[in-house]
């Protein structure tokens, strides 16, 4: 089951239920996953390339109701290219959210004397289920994923596709979306208000070498991350932690669970 299914005009889109947020409306995360995922899907056609960034601009709420999209070019050819794409429901004037997504064509180089480091899989599976239910009790985007932690770390993966077609930085958006709600270790300070979440195509750890994931699990490292300065709640500093989402495709390990 996809999250969100085509209708006959093209660019236009119903939402499942596994695309709503935790109150009215859709997820945030869906909302960019699906407008990045548009992008992903004609990218080989268009010779765009790899979709290697992304940077989502929430206008308003977006409703649980069918939705048009629009795609426009800002630039394209050679090595980058850049696109926008806009989000609407069907009969509305307002857009909800815009994306910009940056593409690459990837070329081989000639790196003398690179090796790869050596490193120790780790399976997520080991670790215990997390899950979490809407306010309203109905399902949710949260529902799409399968959640683990254990060792200071969060393992999100998508078990349903966002549309046909779509690549990998569309199907991490979901999870990057809960990066600033996992690890709260201070209170009564000022959290930033664009938390960091920075993805990688390789996937692994970001603690130390020894600790890498699957080619199919994102992973939130929220245990050690780096710290940004943030005002406290009486005028002082606090550190709050940037948290990362770690895609490392050079090492994973070799169980399919």
């Amino acid at each position: 089951m996809a999250i969100f299914e085509p209708l006959d005009a093209a660019n236009h889109w119903r939402p499942s239920a596994l695309a709503a947020g935790p109150f009215a409306g859709l997820q945030g995360g869906a909302v960019a996953s699906l407008l990045t995922a548009e992008v992903e899907a004609v990218s080989a056609e268009r010779k765009w390339g790899t979709a290697v960034s992304v940077t989502a601009w929430f206008l308003r709420p977006t409703p649980m109701a069918n939705l048009r999209t629009q795609l426009s070019v800002v630039t394209e050819g050679g090595r980058v290219s850049v696109i926008d794409n806009t989000l609407w429901p069907i009969d509305a004037e307002q857009p909800c959210a815009t994306v910009r997504v940056t593409l690459s064509r990837e070329r081989a180089v000639e790196l003398p004397g690179f090796a790869d480091q050596a490193c120790d899989p780790t399976d997520p599976t080991r670790f215990p289920v997390r899950t979490r239910k809407a306010a309203h009790g109905r399902p949710w985007f949260m529902d799409a994923m399968e959640a683990r932690a254990g060792d200071d770390v969060a393992w999100f993966r998508l078990h349903h596709p966002i549309i046909a077609g779509a690549g990998p930085l569309s199907s991490v958006l979901g999870p990057a979306d809960w990066t600033h709600g996992i690890s709260r270790p201070l209170q009564d300070v000022v959290a930033r208000p664009d938390p960091v979440a920075a993805g990688h195509r390789v996937w692994g750890g970001k603690r130390d070498a020894a600790r890498h994931a699957r080619r199919d699990w994102p992973r939130l490292d929220v245990g050690r991350p780096g710290a940004i300065s943030e005002s406290g709640c009486c005028g002082g500093l606090a550190h709050f932690p940037v948290q990362w989402l770690i895609l490392r495709d050079a090492c994973f390990a070799s169980s399919s669970g």
